[in-house]
């Protein structure tokens, strides 16, 4: 366990780690793993801890849990960074644990940014795992499913950390006002609303919370032993907020997925703001249309054909401008394609016709329906019984284009939204048109 120095309580430390809980019953938030008869409070106050994995956004208290853990532990505690250390840090830290058993002491490892250790660094904790030799805390702000060995998660608990709540933050910041750990020997002046106009900002970060109020007391005006933190500086000290987003990580499928499912939807305002998170956590443009785009035929389709020239416009438009002035065409092409009508038919159409290109037998094409480019392939009657439609009527062929084993398979299944009921009332009348004429001709005699 680490000991603290002479100059640990430093007040030039930064406010947030002052003010860093010691206990529980400081702990902000979490109260679905902490309150009273939850499991992990449970877990924790019986010193029965298990491996397990601290999962959730920067500033909600993981590393803060495991350092609470760490007092109240009879087990030697080891706390180690994934940012520093490397294969042969482990095994010495691994030896050390390995001594600690052979003498009946429980050692808990406490591994920062979890996710950042690669596979091979990973497996060299599990041996220790499976037999015991260490209880491994992780900490992750990354989805442990896609970060964290399959191996070595299937022995971890995954407890989920949330993000804290403009209610939990306020409460902190107010502590920090008055606890003598941050301003309580300070006379300091600043509005309630000034207080969640902080927590709103900090976007669930306890870190960022206190560092703002850090930065507006240590510029705020000076009258007497008073300090009073004014408007338009607080304005200056959360002029941006820093979203959370990781254009490779799970929060980048999280939010496009939202954004695709908003506009399924038919709900605009929602599709605009998950748009606005996107590109102010800096997603490039590029990808967004792209996805407009498959959008575009995926959930609407012939309903309305426009849609995919509405998105691949705003793509054109990205490609000509860039950011930041392309903003506004990507929220035109996610308004529209929001309020289009919608149709999955010639989704589900490619995706019947690829399930039956993979499972069934690769039949060959049609004989009518071969190009016939030589004079071999004509004697072997390539294109024989060819209509060309052009020439007919009705501008249509009668002739089958399926494989024999396919003959009388529906793949494209019109709905009657938007446009797509003329498509379909048109299929109907081809298809009618089709059938007349086969119960016209004459069958083959039955041998």
């Amino acid at each position: 366990m680490q000991q603290q120095n002479l100059f640990s309580q430093s007040a030039d430390r930064p406010l947030a780690s002052r003010m860093r809980p010691q206990s529980l019953e400081e702990f902000a938030g979490q109260q679905h793993l902490l309150g009273k008869g939850k499991i992990l409070r449970q877990l924790i106050d019986a010193d029965r801890v298990s491996s397990m994995i601290f999962w959730g956004p920067p500033g909600v208290g993981k590393t803060t849990l495991a350092r609470i853990i760490a007092n109240r532990t009879k087990a030697s505690f080891i706390d180690f960074s994934a940012v520093t250390s490397g294969i042969k840090e482990i095994r010495g830290v691994m030896e050390q644990a390995e001594n600690n058993r052979r003498f009946g002491e429980r050692t808990i490892l406490f591994v920062d940014e979890i996710h950042r250790f690669n596979k091979a660094q990973q497996d060299a904790f599990l041996p220790y795992v499976e037999k015991g030799s260490i209880i491994l805390i992780g900490a992750t702000t990354e989805n442990p499913s896609f970060e964290i060995n399959s191996a070595l998660l299937s022995r971890c608990k995954v407890f989920v950390l949330n993000a804290l709540s403009a209610d939990d933050l306020t409460a902190l910041l107010r502590a920090a006002l008055t606890d003598p750990r941050g301003y309580g020997g300070q006379k300091i002046v600043i509005a309630d609303d000034l207080l969640e106009r902080i927590a709103n900002f900090a976007n669930g970060d306890a870190r960022t919370a206190l560092g703002t109020l850090e930065m507006a007391v240590l510029n705020g005006s000076q009258e007497g032993d008073t300090t009073t933190v004014e408007r338009s500086l607080l304005a200056q000290c959360v002029s941006r907020k820093s979203l959370l987003y990781d254009k490779s990580g799970e929060e980048h499928y999280n939010l496009i997925s939202a954004l695709h499912k908003s506009m399924r939807n038919s709900d605009p305002d929602a599709a605009v703001y998950w748009l606005a998170r996107m590109l102010e956590g800096g997603e490039d443009p590029l990808y967004i249309a792209r996805r407009l785009i498959r959008f575009a035929s995926e959930d609407i389709g012939m309903a309305d054909s426009r849609a995919l020239q509405v998105a691949v416009a705003a793509y054109q438009a990205c490609h000509f401008l860039g950011m930041s002035e392309c903003d506004v065409h990507l929220t035109h092409a996610v308004v529209y394609l929001s309020l289009a009508p919608r149709s999955n038919a010639v989704y589900q159409a490619i995706l019947k016709a690829k399930k039956d290109a993979r499972e069934r037998l690769a039949e060959p094409v049609p004989l009518p329906i071969r190009n016939a480019v030589t004079s071999l392939m004509q004697d072997l009657d390539y294109g024989k019984g060819y209509v060309y439609a052009h020439d007919t009527a009705s501008l249509i062929g009668d002739m089958e284009c399926l494989p024999d084993s396919l003959q009388g398979v529906r793949y494209y299944l019109p709905g009657e939204q938007g446009s797509e009921l003329r498509a379909k009332q048109r299929l109907e009348a081809v298809r009618a048109w089709k059938q007349a004429r086969r119960e016209k001709k004459p069958q083959p005699p039955e041998t």
